[in-house]
């Protein structure tokens, strides 16, 4: 694929491997799952923590050509790489000051007007109908967004702002059941009839799950690009995209009672074989995931078998349990803390948390590996 040049894992004591073909994957089956309508895909947070740059070459490569980021610098970054053939959205609105709209001129990126201030700010730049951009509506996040009322006050106004797309952003999507999808669906609705020639957009990564459909013209999708799951609990139809790789650094027998890790919250149920892996709280690696006598925390893939932690997880240190691997753990053995087998979600929940967070927590101590 042009444009990469793969990150050696030379330096570092934990891997953690990027497949971009399962990403292309992910992003054709959400496309085709949504036609006609557009498929984009959201890079905020370094795209997930997967690597901002990498992954738009390979989507754009793949037909996006619709990219969202939450702050103008990640469209600095994306535009640097995609050229100048795609629409890059920015979420988070304008923030006064001066100099704060140059990127948009200078890289040509779209604004996301979610405020009375940022449709002023727009208004006053000079850019509005040199560059487009979207609306954003509040249909019930109360996060960003302008209510109802006031986005139809502007509707006589898209063509002198430039607008080319109006949204609105899921409260509950994860949840097909929730009556708020409908009511968010139906109030969009509402305001998009007066926006006439302008693209729609609503759905995230769960959203394209909905019973309703709400694909509109345009989707943007996420989470589930990088493998995250969009229909919590059902099983995955993504493609895993990260696998986290860490090193055992040493082995250790010990006896009923023992303990392990700061403060001993863990002891020994049995004459028990342990491995100490390179990866910790530094590495993006979550603390709640300590295992204790009264809480199982979390797992990792050792020669096919799942091994718990043991111990609290500590800055650059892991324990965990190998008593069941039937062949010799011995120091320098790879073992997996994400991939096909323990996802994202597997370990947010664990951690009690979501898989967004563990994604975007992805250490940079890692050595990374881009396959595709």
């Amino acid at each position: 694929m042009s444009g990469l040049t793969p990150i050696a894992a030379t330096e570092s004591q934990a891997e953690l491997i990027i497949d971009l073909v399962a990403l292309t994957h992910n992003w054709r089956r959400l496309a085709a799952r949504i036609a006609p309508a557009t498929c984009a895909a959201v890079l905020k947070a370094d795209a997930y923590g997967v690597g901002a740059a990498q992954a738009s070459i390979a989507l754009f490569e793949t037909g996006c050509r619709v990219f969202f980021v939450a702050q103008p610098s990640e469209g600095v970054k994306v535009r640097a790489v995609v050229g100048a053939d795609a629409a890059i959205y920015v979420l988070n609105g304008l923030i006064e000051g001066a100099g704060r709209l140059d990127p948009y001129a200078a890289h040509h990126l779209r604004p996301v007007l979610g405020s009375m201030n940022d449709v002023r700010l727009w208004s006053a730049s000079g850019l509005a109908g040199r560059i487009s951009a979207a609306l954003h509506v509040d249909t019930g996040m109360n996060r960003l967004g302008l209510p109802p009322a006031q986005a139809l006050a502007l509707a006589g106004q898209a063509e002198a702002l430039g607008l080319d797309l109006v949204m609105s952003h899921f409260v509950s999507s994860e949840a097909p059941s929730d009556p708020l999808n409908a009511q968010q669906i139906a109030r969009f609705d509402a305001v998009r009839a007066a926006f006439t020639g302008l693209r729609a957009s609503m759905a995230n990564s769960a959203g394209l799950f909905l019973p309703q459909r709400p694909f509109h013209d345009l989707a943007r999708p996420g989470y589930a690009l990088y493998g995250g799951n969009p229909t919590p609990g059902a099983p995955n139809p993504m493609r895993a995209v990260v696998t986290l790789r860490a090193p055992v650094i040493q082995t250790r027998d010990i006896g009923i009672g023992e303990s392990v890790g700061y403060n001993g919250q863990w002891h020994a149920t049995r004459p028990t074989r342990l491995a100490t892996i390179g990866v910790g709280y530094a590495d993006g690696l979550p603390r709640a995931l300590m295992g204790t006598d009264a809480h199982a925390g979390g797992e990792a893939m050792v020669a096919g078998i799942r091994c718990p932690f043991v111990g609290r997880v500590s800055m650059d240190l892991t324990v965990i349990d190998v008593t069941d691997v039937p062949a010799p753990v011995q120091a320098g053995d790879m073992v997996e803390l994400l991939g096909a087998a323990l996802g994202v979600d597997d370990m947010a929940a664990r951690a009690g948390t979501i898989g967004y967070e563990i994604l975007t927590n992805l250490g940079r101590r890692y050595g990374r590996v881009y396959r595709g």
